[in-house]
């Protein structure tokens, strides 16, 4: 994968992947470049949870459990650091 398409993903990884499994099986990227990439997708399916919620439509429901799993399959741990208490952010 070219430095483009990185930032690309970095940025709205579903522009770039179809699952966050082709994520996990791009021989291209490194470890950390993965990591961040479903960081990201992570972010964006809570985001699409708390639409869902306020009636706003929302994502595939299964989308964030997808994102979890291949982020556990890496060995990523849980960034309780930068997680919020709640989807949206608050406490």
């Amino acid at each position: 994968m070219n430095i483009e398409n990185v930032e690309k993903a970095l940025l709205d990884p579903i522009s770039v992947f179809r699952r966050p499994d082709d994520v996990f099986a791009d021989d291209t990227l490194t470890r950390d470049q993965k990591i961040r990439i479903l960081r990201r997708w992570e972010y964006d399916a809570r985001e699409l949870e708390v639409a869902e919620e306020e009636n706003m439509g929302g994502g595939p429901p299964d989308m964030l459990d997808q994102v979890l799993q291949v982020l556990h399959r890496l060995g990523a741990e849980v960034d309780v650091e930068h997680s919020p208490p709640t989807k949206q952010g608050g406490e």
